[in-house]
């Protein structure tokens, strides 16, 4: 057997502060876990009609794309989709990447130049972070969702200016005060860049997002939505200009260099896309839920939030992967946060209400956590 000692000192290190991940199957419990905001990852019969009318495409296998945009593997249906979505959006265009963390790698690695500054919400997704960590600009993250020391950073900032946020944040469930921050981009000619993941499908009234929903869309330098969410399937688009389409075809990496979904994938993503503004209901439920949660009585701190993420905080790696193994033995699919991917001493269970759950089953939860 290969000797690959050298990789056991950071494991310990990793055990030894209780942090150390395994992989684990949700064993048919309620779920409270996943990001299928709208269920719409549970619509079988939707799911079976879109691979089964991708038999084949175009005398083509459905099952792969057999390469990447530039060589054999673009076809009409990726631009339609791609078309689309961008007229959903309100977007000039739009350019689908294969995941959401290759999308914000490709955009933030290749747009910013050296001489330029990238000035990035502290919390950003680490897809944001490290396509900023391999752009050749200056960077420096601002406090979470602090306007004061936004601007105070972008009073320094040299170059084309970029400020990246998010439109929900993943592991606070809040949003980014996008008005202010499109005032402040305009007051000082900075490119804002919206991360939309945790809002697409479920923020706006047809589930389009918080720029749409603000109507601040044509702000925006570029926005990623990401499918892997409430789209209940796997990609991302980056909406912009005509200009940003070209310049991410002939730049981004992750672009270039990657194999490009299938048809059958793209199909899905067209149908879910396609769902999206007729979903009144589940979307009326989900905030149901959310507001029954926020404003039960629990025996942890709960942070603010009017979006599907509630989370509640449970200080220290082994008090609170106790609390979810409690919820576990109770068939609830709820995972501890644990340091360092958040702060010690903010270690948290992220829970994931979706337009499936019950109130019953909300309530169960309610009662386990009180």
């Amino acid at each position: 057997m290969y000797n690959d000692d050298f990789l056991q000192s950071k494991l310990l290190e990793r055990k030894e502060q209780n942090a150390f991940r395994t992989l684990r199957l949700p064993d048919d419990k309620i779920d409270f876990c996943s990001n299928d905001y709208l269920g719409i990852a549970r619509l079988g019969e939707t799911l079976s009609d879109a691979y089964l009318q991708l038999i084949t495409y175009n005398s083509q296998p459905s099952s792969g794309s057999t390469g990447s945009r530039l060589l054999a593997g673009n076809y009409a249906l990726i631009e339609e989709t791609e078309k689309q979505i961008a007229s959903f959006h309100q977007a000039e265009a739009g350019l689908i990447f294969n995941s959401g963390y290759d999308a914000n790698l490709g955009l933030l690695s290749c747009v910013p130049q050296r001489g330029d500054t990238i000035i990035y919400d502290f919390l950003s997704h680490a897809s944001i972070r490290d396509g900023i960590r391999l752009s050749q600009a200056q960077s420096y993250a601002f406090l979470h969702n602090d306007l004061n020391d936004l601007e105070r950073r972008l009073k320094g900032a040299t170059g084309n200016i970029f400020v990246v946020t998010e439109s929900v944040f993943s592991m606070d469930g809040d949003y980014c005060p996008l008005s202010e921050i499109v005032t402040l981009c305009r007051q000082y000619n900075a490119h804002l860049i919206l991360d939309e993941a945790h809002a697409t499908g479920v923020v706006g009234k047809g589930g389009e997002g918080l720029a749409q929903q603000l109507q601040l869309q044509d702000d925006l330098f570029a926005r990623v939505h990401t499918f892997g969410k409430a789209c209940g399937c796997h990609g991302a688009v980056v909406l912009g200009s005509n200009s940003l389409r070209d310049y991410l075809i002939n730049f981004a990496r992750s672009f270039i260099y990657s194999t490009a979904l299938p048809p059958a994938a793209i199909n899905v993503i067209a149908n879910s896309y396609a769902l999206f503004p007729k979903m009144h209901k589940e979307r009326e439920h989900l905030n149901t839920l959310i507001n029954y949660f926020q404003s039960a009585t629990i025996a942890y701190p709960k942070l603010i939030s009017t979006t599907p993420i509630q989370v509640v905080v449970v200080a220290g790696n082994t008090e609170v992967k106790r609390v979810a193994d409690l919820l576990q033995n109770n068939s609830l699919d709820i995972r501890p946060i644990l340091y360092p991917t958040v702060p010690k001493g903010s270690e948290r269970l992220r829970i994931v209400l979706h337009s499936f759950n019950t109130l019953e089953e909300v309530k169960l939860l309610v009662g386990l956590l009180a």
